[in-house]
């Protein structure tokens, strides 16, 4: 084994199985770097890779596992990775795509001189309302934003003809799109990012006049300052507390005597909430989907240098690009620091990634109608797609959906209340009829089956649980990659993994010092990993690394079970967990207990914050959380809270019905829920307004998914039932409505 030498001490230390993805870096335009991507998305030469495991750059991207392609250009990522294909096809949105090319290329969120890169869409920062179906409100992305406005660009291009210089090129542009400064300046008022700032500045804040204090301002600025062509960055689609002055700093007061506080937003947008949800609606829009590419050519691609480049005026002061200069040959101490400084304050174009033109998104309807069948075209317009009924009539307490592309058996798997488990093999919307195995009874007609079941694959759980513990969906855990299920309320106060292709017991999981109550898993797409919670009636909460591999939780070489260490231990409520979720995206544990509030870990066990409901919301069952930060809560007596992942209350409302089981889609803009009333609803998560309410079915609901496209819900009944509606999202976005 080598050992790699610290030079000052341990800063920190990572579990191999927990690495994800390496990539080679940039430091100053030179490729001296390392970042490493661990499995809870947080982050840490060719020596350092070659003692590391063959995790490549992560198979998110489509790419093999070696240390080969650690080391790989960018270009050569871009090339061997499928993202472009995924993004063309609407597998992926526009916002995910772009952090893709950002990481790809260099940009990183641990290099201020290199963060991320986003664009400007929106134009109209200045009416009262703002019509997403308009296109004059959104910016023409095939154009840099120093040549938007034609009389600025017509500066930058004489500057350009009449540069001469023999030591430095010519250019547009002395300033850049993206510096350390530029993004300081967005992210002022939140820390890490003060502290930068003031250390930057020399420990105070800059002139109120040239402090961040109106979107509607810098967005003017990027149009008419000739040394102000700032893009954005991603903050802008997904943190709406960068606009807000919370720690109350003084930042001073205007040459027109207005105070410098929170950032002035556009009058169409009624909170810092609303702000980000519309620009991040403008961000995955049709007209922004239809010209992204075009944008992505000047960014990362073949118009970022070179002849191209100057064509569409946009050459940037030569010391931003790789290659300009190479400081290793730099001999001279104080030159060579001069130099990096200059670098560190003209920013750092990106690698570029392709030479010739992106290829375009599919548009929306073109796609919808290449991946319907003409033959399923009818039965979509229903809104039931198929009933399943066990012969075992118990109610189906938990159901999970792992249909995603890649999986070597996609399925539907159920699990009864008396603990009767069925594998149900999933075959997507093809338009194949597919007959069902003959002890399962259809009492829909329909002609393309969507889903068939597996006799065979019917087992049953019959360890003995404790008689206190009532079975619910938060009993039970399905790995991503359906191989496992997890099942709690054990006596012994463990909970228990069994394999879903033999029904046997595989582990036994012990740690807790009282009966486990609730489980959770982190979504995850990556074969079997995620992180797998569990909480107990002590009020104490276990989170586990789980990568899909038996001795990761509890068997080891010599003994069939054993005691293991959890990841992290964490504490804060005062009695039974009974609800929780793990996002590992976000890093963050969501829990509620049987008499208390909803508490937010990190994935480390720090508590974070309280989540503070209403005056009736004392009683949490159910919690929701999407990768963009938005929670849902169901407490007792029909009630619901929407808070963001920073612990603000957004929303609250209350139903009729007693709610068993929810659903928030992946964007996070839609919330499903269903309960003894049979009816599954589907609700706007940023207002809870109820758009569509699905038939009634003859039972109560208790348990619901989506299939992986989420073109599919499908919800467990207390009649042993299985019910699938179709579902369509898009029939609620604003560029879909004043089409159908």
């Amino acid at each position: 084994m080598q050992i790699l030498a610290y030079t000052e001490g341990l800063h920190g230390k990572w579990l191999f199985t927990e690495i994800r993805a390496v990539f080679s870096r940039r430091y100053l335009l030179q490729n001296t770097a390392l970042e490493i991507f661990l499995a809870n998305r947080s982050k840490t030469t060719p020596k350092v890779v070659h003692s590391l495991p063959r995790v490549g750059v992560g198979t998110n991207f489509g790419l093999p596992q070696t240390r080969r392609i650690s080391l790989a250009t960018p270009k050569q990522l871009f090339k061997a990775s499928n993202m472009t294909q995924r993004w063309q096809r609407r597998e992926i949105s526009n916002f995910d795509y772009l952090i893709f090319l950002n990481t790809i290329s260099g940009r990183t969120y641990n290099d201020l001189n290199q963060y991320p890169v986003f664009p400007w869409v929106i134009t109209n920062y200045d009416s009262e309302e703002l019509d997403l179906t308009l296109p004059s409100n959104f910016r023409d992305l095939s154009k840099p934003i120093g040549a938007l406005n034609p009389k600025r660009a017509a500066f930058f291009s004489d500057r350009y003809e009449s540069w001469e210089d023999d030591q430095v090129p010519k250019f547009h542009y002395g300033t850049h799109y993206s510096t350390s400064s530029f993004t300081m300046m967005w992210l002022l008022r939140i820390e890490p990012y003060t502290t930068f700032f003031l250390n930057f500045q020399g420990g105070k804040f800059d002139h109120a006049d040239r402090t961040f204090s109106s979107v509607s301002r810098a967005w003017r600025n990027c149009q008419r300052d000739t040394s102000d062509v700032k893009e954005l960055i991603p903050e802008f689609y997904y943190l709406p507390e960068m606009f807000v002055n919370a720690n109350d700093y003084n930042l001073g007061v205007m040459e027109d005597s207005a105070v410098v506080s929170d950032v002035e937003l556009p009058p169409w947008a009624k909170s810092p909430e609303e702000f980000v949800r519309i620009n991040r609606l403008a961000l995955e829009s049709e007209f922004v989907s239809c010209q992204l590419h075009q944008w992505i050519d000047l960014i990362f691609g073949y118009k970022q240098q070179g002849p191209e480049a100057t064509r569409a005026l946009n050459v940037f002061y030569y010391l931003t690009y790789e290659g300009a200069v190479n400081l290793s040959s730099i001999n001279d101490p104080m030159l060579r620091e001069a130099v990096e400084s200059q670098i560190r304050s003209f920013g750092q174009t990106p690698c570029q990634l392709l030479i010739e033109p992106h290829p375009p998104r599919s548009s929306a309807m073109q796609y919808l109608l290449l991946q319907t069948p003409l033959m399923f075209t009818e039965q979509m317009q229903q809104d039931v797609i198929m009933v399943l009924k066990f012969p075992s009539n118990s109610p189906v307490t938990h159901i999970a959906a792992n249909t995603q592309p890649g999986l070597t058996s996609p399925a539907i798997i159920t699990v009864t209340a008396n603990r009767i488990f069925a594998v149900n093999k999933w075959h997507g919307l093809t338009g194949e009829c597919i007959p069902l195995d003959q002890q399962y009874q259809l009492p829909v007609e329909i002609d393309p089956l969507i889903a068939s079941n597996v006799g065979s694959h019917r087992r049953q759980i019959s360890d003995l649980l404790d008689q206190s513990i009532q079975i619910s969906s938060q009993c039970f855990v399905i790995t991503a990659d359906n191989r496992f299920i997890l099942l709690c309320g054990f006596w012994d106060k463990s909970f228990r993994v069994y394999s879903t292709d033999s029904g046997k017991l595989t582990q036994i999981v012990f740690g807790h010092r009282d009966v486990v109550t609730s489980l959770a898993r982190s979504e995850s797409y990556i074969g079997g990993d995620c992180y797998v919670l569990s909480g107990s009636r002590d009020a104490t909460l276990l989170l586990w690394y789980w990568n899909g591999k038996l001795n990761s939780i509890g068997e080891s070489p010599g003994s069939k079970y054993t005691f293991t260490t959890p990841r992290a231990i964490l504490t804060g409520h005062d009695c039974e967990v009974t609800c929780a979720s793990v996002c590992a995206e976000l890093g963050l544990v969501i829990s509620g207990c049987k008499e208390g509030p909803c508490l937010i870990h990190s994935m480390n066990g720090d508590l974070l914050r309280t989540l503070e409901g209403p005056e009736r919301c004392l009683r949490p069952r159910l919690i929701q959380a999407s990768t963009e930060g938005h929670c849902v809560i169901y407490y007792d007596k029909g009630q619901f809270c929407h808070f963001s992942v920073n612990g603000k209350l957004l929303g609250h409302m209350e139903v009729e019905d007693s709610i068993k089981a929810m659903y928030v889609s992946r964007d996070g803009q839609y919330l499903l829920t269903g309960g003894d009333g049979g009816v599954v609803s589907v609700w706007q998560v940023h207002n809870l307004k109820q758009l569509f309410t699905y038939p009634g079915c003859d039972a109560g609901i208790r348990s619901m998914t989506m299939s992986h496209d989420q073109r599919c819900i499908i919800t467990g009944m207390a009649s042993g039932s299985i019910v699938l509606f179709y579902n369509d999202f898009n029939r609620w976005h604003h560029e879909y409505q004043t089409r159908y």
